[in-house]
This record gives structure tokens, sequence and C-alpha cells, in this order.
């Protein structure tokens, strides 16, 4: 429960505003007449129907039941609350819906089913097979639970998956095998001593014997003490498999050397004395929620190196089921699995805990802004919000599913099964891909301006594993040195990245005196060259691409785009390069969107526009797509003579003149340019087809103006800005933007001047 008054109200508050409850439900065809009423209803949907009826595979093609999961309950053992009840349950089973359609966008039905006897729960649960792809049992108490899921998998094609159980072990046996990585130890080895014997504990324990502990290391406590053989209280099948045969009966009198405690019972079980007498560098975990069976504090005070995991946030390495069960299931759904299965669970085990010895993403750096993910004792397993588990988790999930014979829809190419994971993540991916290619056929070196900042240290460390790109980072050695430690990075300064110190480099005098030279009869002197070489970084990194000691210049993390501009232009600016435009992709739900210009020209000229609009159409078919313009104003086709639209008028005389191979047409309102049934009823002879994909504006407020309300309102996320007409040796990028979007920038960047097209 809420440990404050403010924070239960605030709670109730998410739950019943704007709208009550956590879902909804949205159609995914449009039904806007009567000819799609037909198709989505009567007569088109016998045509479906009939489909399905001869070939039921194919009601994961025409339904929505390949991508549906229900979450089933009774509400007998609710975390935290106990034998709460179907109804007041429901809250526990819409969150987790949320959370199967936030991380693995998979779609979910909660189904809460006022039905304590497992048998008959199993039936309506079996009975509800032909809806869903896959069925998550969720807070059944066991030993019911256990009866239920038996049921279920025996009777139903599908995989059938108690989280409760198999979800807590996974990502307890994920966070079990790092803990033994740092701690030096092997599963074969160790003694385990655990505490609970409930349908998650035996669950977890199961798990550990399949990844290689030995049963007689096993050492199971409940409520009534040791686990033993000839005990008759509390005991079922389940739990009879762990007892010993020993005399001894107690949690105390079995601590002794235990190299790992797996606490799943109630706070304060475990006491620090009993902490001392486990064995040396200790694995403590106290998965109690919300009070552990120890706190982290309390064993650190007696054993200062002990590895803890706890169920909670407020603490280094929380296990928590949504690091599996949202990515288990979308595997398996993908590659239509009829059950899931150990070698499933293992594969999910192992890229759970792979990707926690990987460098940390800057996705999850920014979601957990302060906290220090390293991999090592405090950073045993990805946090929740890490992009990449779909992706890495998903696919090894999907494989396993293959390789075991329990897939009945193969993927033939894991790799781009994989790369279309994480475009669901990265919204930026599969748009990114072409650029990404053509960066990576030749080799180029990409200097940063602003290297130190932790942003520019991440895209960095994603260049080095995602292109072919060599990062040059100017700034102060020792400070980049601290920030990659702390951000857990593996960049290594002259080995992987090159590096210009602004304060000692041996570079110094030349670049001092290249500026110099360049800008000697604007009223740059020597002194003042000095200066701006020791503390200006964009104009040091514009220095060397002139130098050609670098291919091109990426800088703006921080500060004005028109400082970086003016420095560029004064360093890199000739009669052939010249500052054209700045380009932004849009990222929207239903495909891309480019602005320009945002930030070059404030009230371009006709010959500027002209110049934008080429520019945009080059960039834009780098990205594999072709270019539709619209030079967007609040004139429409020569119904206004005052305002912006004559300076389109007169791009429009300019790009017709040109015999250009791009489509554009203007000027005209953005609902005119976006809908192409409106610009029909305006101007039938218009020149466009459908959407137009690039809009133009004569002024920079306005096109600024559309890209932000885009990003902050529309949800979408942009790649660039993109400088054009540098011929690709310098971009300036916002002080918003992400590592992802660096490294996206860098790849742009990346791409020589011959692949424009």
């Amino acid at each position: 429960m809420s440990d404050t008054p403010n924070l239960r109200q605030a709670a109730l508050d998410y739950h019943a505003f704007p709208k009550p409850g956590k879902l909804e439900i949205r159609a995914t065809k449009p039904l806007a007449n009567g000819r799609d009423l037909a198709r989505a209803y009567s007569p088109g949907v016998a045509e479906a129907c009939l489909e399905i009826q001869s070939d039921p595979a194919t009601a994961a093609r025409y339904t929505s039941r390949g991508n549906l999961v229900a979450v089933v309950t009774n509400g007998t053992a609710v975390l935290g609350l106990g034998n709460i009840g179907a109804l007041a349950s429901k809250p526990v089973m819409e969150g987790k819906a949320v959370l199967f359609k936030k991380f693995a966008s998979i779609d979910c039905f909660d189904i809460e089913v006022d039905e304590p006897d497992p048998e008959k729960l199993a039936e309506i649960v079996c009975a509800l097979g032909p809806t869903f792809g896959a069925i998550n049992l969720e807070d059944i108490k066991a030993p019911d639970c256990f009866t239920v899921e038996r049921i279920c998998r025996e009777r139903m094609n599908i995989p059938v998956f108690h989280d409760d159980q198999h979800g807590t072990a996974i990502v307890v046996g994920a966070a079990a095998k790092n803990a033994l990585h740092v701690a030096g130890k092997t599963f074969e080895d160790i003694k385990i001593v655990s505490t609970g014997g409930g349908a998650a504990g035996i669950a977890c324990l199961n798990m550990l014997l399949k990844l290689g502990v030995q049963r007689e290391n096993v050492w199971l406590c409940d409520i009534h003490g040791l686990v033993y053989q000839g005990r008759d209280v509390d005991m079922n099948p389940i739990k009879s498999e762990f007892a010993q045969a020993s005399d001894l009966r107690t949690l105390d009198d079995v601590i002794d050397g235990a190299d790992l405690f797996l606490g799943l019972s109630g706070p304060g079980v475990l006491s620090p004395e009993q902490v001392s007498r486990m064995a040396k560098r200790p694995i403590i975990f106290a998965l109690a929620n919300p009070t552990p069976e120890i706190l982290p504090d309390a064993v650190r005070a007696v054993v200062p190196d002990a590895i803890m995991a706890t169920g909670r946030s407020d603490f280094p390495n929380q296990v928590n089921n949504v690091l599996c069960f949202p990515f288990i299931f979308r595997g398996a759904l993908d590659v239509g699995a009829t059950t899931i299965n150990d070698e499933m669970q293992l594969a999910c085990i192992d890229g759970i805990a792979e990707l926690a010895r990987a460098t940390t993403s800057a996705e999850a750096a920014a979601a957990y802004q302060g906290e220090e993910m390293t991999f090592g004792a405090d950073y045993l397993i990805p946090k929740p919000f890490d992009p990449r588990l779909v992706g890495v988790v998903s696919s090894a999930v999907a494989e396993a599913a293959m390789k075991t014979g329990v897939a009945t829809r193969p993927i033939d190419d894991l790799n781009a099964y994989r790369e279309k994971l994480n475009g669901s993540v990265f919204k930026s991916a599969l748009l990114m891909r072409p650029v990404f290619h053509a960066a990576r056929q030749s080799p180029r070196r990409i200097v940063f301006a602003e290297g130190e900042d932790e942003r520019v240290l991440r895209a960095s460390q994603a260049m080095l594993e995602e292109t072919t790109e060599r990062p040059i980072l100017i700034g102060r050695p020792e400070v980049i040195e601290m920030r990659i430690a702390k951000a857990g990075l593996t960049i290594r300064l002259g080995q992987d990245v090159d590096l210009v110190n602004p304060e000692n480099d041996p570079r110094y005098r030349d670049y001092w005196e290249s500026y110099h030279t360049l800008r000697a009869r604007n009223g740059v002197t020597p002194d003042l060259a000095r200066a701006i070489m020791r503390t200006n970084t964009t104009a040091i990194g514009a220095v060397m691409v002139h130098r050609e000691e670098a291919d091109s210049l990426i800088c703006g993390t921080f500060g004005e785009f028109s400082w970086h501009l003016n420095y560029i232009q004064q360093i890199l600016g000739t009669k052939s390069l010249h500052p054209v435009g700045a380009l932004s992709m849009m990222i929207l739900e239903d495909g891309p969107l480019f602005i320009a210009d945002t930030q070059v020209h404030l009230h371009p000229s006709p010959e500027e526009i002209a110049e934008i609009a080429i520019g945009a159409a080059r960039h834009v078919r780098r990205f594999g797509i072709e270019p539709k313009i619209a030079l967007c104003s609040q004139s429409q086709f020569g119904n206004k003579g005052e305002g912006t639209g004559g300076r389109l008028r007169g791009a429009l005389q300019l790009l017709d003149a040109g015999g250009h191979d791009f489509c554009y047409e203007g000027e005209m309102n953005i609902d005119t340019a976006l809908d192409p049934e409106l610009r029909a009823r305006i101007l039938p002879s218009n020149r466009m087809e459908g959407a137009a994909n690039v809009l133009i504006f004569a002024h920079a407020d306005a096109a600024s103006g559309v890209r932000n309300i885009l990003k902050m309102k529309g949800s979408g996320l942009e790649v660039g800005p993109i400088l054009m007409g540098m011929g690709n040796s310098a971009h300036i990028v916002s002080p918003s933007i992400t590592a992802r979007g660096l490294l996206n920038v860098s790849a742009i960047a990346g791409t020589p001047v011959d692949h424009y097209g």
C-alpha cells in the first residue's frame, strides 16, 4: 500500500482520470463509410470466417488472435494483498495488460474470474482458447495454481504461462547467473537456503536446478521451518520434492555456509547474524514485497561485499517480472508457439543476463538518471526500460521455440526479425536502415565538438558497435575518462576513439594558424585565433574538417544553432558549400514527415526556398523515400497576395524552370498538403498524388513551430536536423537530442557525398 495519504490519492487519481481504468479498445481498420462497414462486418466479414473455418491457422492472419494475450486470475493471491477476490484484483490485471502493450506491443485483455475451484477455473480458461494466442495466469494461490496450469497446458495448444511462478523464476535465474559470475562461483557447487514454499519459491528452485544446482544442496524452509523428509505439516507433493533427510529443523540451523539465500516469504525472516554465518561473498535475494526478508543496509553492515537483490525499485537489482513476461510472450506469439518450454525459458534467462553484461543503453540511462548502471554487484540485471530487451530476449525465445519444434510459424531470417523488433522500440531504426547501410560502405571520421557530453559518449559507443565510423572527441581526457567509467562504457581513448584536448594538444599551433589564415582579413588577430582554438570546440572541429583530419563535424548539444552555424560558415563555407537549410525528419505513427527550413533562413527568398526544396529532395531519397514536397503557406494556390505566398510562388516558378525529377506543389495550407481529397477539391489539376511527405515553409518560425508541436504533442521522434548544403561536412543538432539521435546523425554524416543521389 502507499506510504502517505498524498501518494494514495495520487494513485487513485491516476486510475480515475481522465478516464476510469488503464485500458481502452481502439480499432485498427478505418470505419468511415458504408464501404468500410461492408468489409468490417456483414457481408465482408464472412470471407474471413470461411477462411478460418477451412484453415484454423489463418486466424493469426485475419484476426488479432496472434497478438492477443489473456491475463487470467481469480484474485486469490494478489502480490502484497493476498486473497482480495476477482473484482478487487482488476486494477492489477489492467496494469499487467498495460505492461504487455508498453514493452512488447502485445494486445491484452484482463479476465477476472470469480471461481475459487482450480479445476473449474481451468475449465473456464480452456474454453477461452479460440479467442487468444496465449494465456498468462496471474495471482492464483498455491497449490491451486499448479493444478490450473497443468490442466490448461495439457488441453490447450497455445502457450500457458503462470508468471508468478515462471516469470519470477526466469528473472531470478538471470540475476543468479550474473551474481555467481561476480562472486566467482558456479551453480554446481553452491549451497542454497530458501524461505517460502509457495508457487514462486518452488518455481525458482526448479529453475535453479535446471541451471545446474544440485538438489541435495537446496534447503527449503517455510513458516513451519525446514522442509524435511517425514514432515506432515503443510506439505504437498511439489514441496516434498525438496525435503531433506536431516535432523536440522530451522532456518537458523541450515544457514551456515550458504552461498545463496533466496527469500520469497516475509519481512525480517533473515537476521544480520545469520548473514554473517553464510559463505564468503554471499548472495542474498530478499524478494518479499513491500518489505524484504532483510534490508540491504543491514546486510552490508555485517558483510560489505555481499551481493543483494530485492523486489523493490528503490534498491539496486530489482527482480521484476516485467523483464521477462512481455518478451517471452512476444517471441512465442511471433513463431506461433504451442507452448513455452524449458528451452525457451532458459533462452530468456541467457538473453537477460547477457544484456546486463553489455554496455548500458542510453535510453535506460535516461530513464534512470542518477543511477550507475555498470555490470557488477549493484547491476546484475537490466532495467525494465532498456529498449534492447525486446530484440535480444524475444529473438532468443523465438529461436529456441523453432529449435525445439514447438513453432508453428517459423521465422526464416532471425536477424531481420531482431531488426524488426528493435524498430518497434527505436522508431528510427527501420527508416535509418538505408542510411546506416550506406555509412558502412566507407568508413568516415566523425568529430564531436562536445566530446565530454554523456550523450556523445554513448553515441560513440554505439557507433563503434553498429558502424565502421571512427569517432573523434574534443574534450579534456580526465573528464571523458571519468564519464566513460561512470556510464559503464568500454570506449578506450586513443584506441577506439581519437581525442583532441583543447587544453593541451600538440596540434594546437597548426590549428590556430589555420584558423588565422582563413580569417585574418576578417578581423581575427593571432591572439584571437589562439584564444578561439583553446575555448571554442565547434571551431576546433571545423578546422579539423578543413584540414582533412576529420570528414564531418557534429556539434550543438548545447548552445544556439546560429552560434555554431557562424563558425561553420566561417571555416567551411565556400562558393559551392553554403548552408541551404535545416531539414528535420519527424517519425510519426503513420510514417515520416520532413520539415524545412527550421533554422538557417528566417525569411528565405524564392531562390533560397527553391534551393531548400532541391536539398530536401536529395536528402529524403537517402532514406529510401520518394519525396513529395509541399510549399506551405496561409495562402492557397494564389488566393492571398500578402504573407509568404508570393515568395513560395516565386520558388515554384524557379523549380518549374529547373526541370527537376521530384514531385512538388504549392503554395497551399498544411491540411491541403496532407489530405489528397481536399487538395483535389480545391485544385483538381494539382500535380501531386497522395499525401505530401515534405513540408517547406517560407518562415523559420512556422517550420520550427510545426516541428516542435509534432515532437511535444504528436509523439513525433526527430531525426536531425540535417544541415543541407554543406557537403555533409557539418551538422548542428539541437540541445534536446538523445544519444540515439546523435547516432542517427552520425550515420547521416557518415555517408559520403557521392551517396546523396
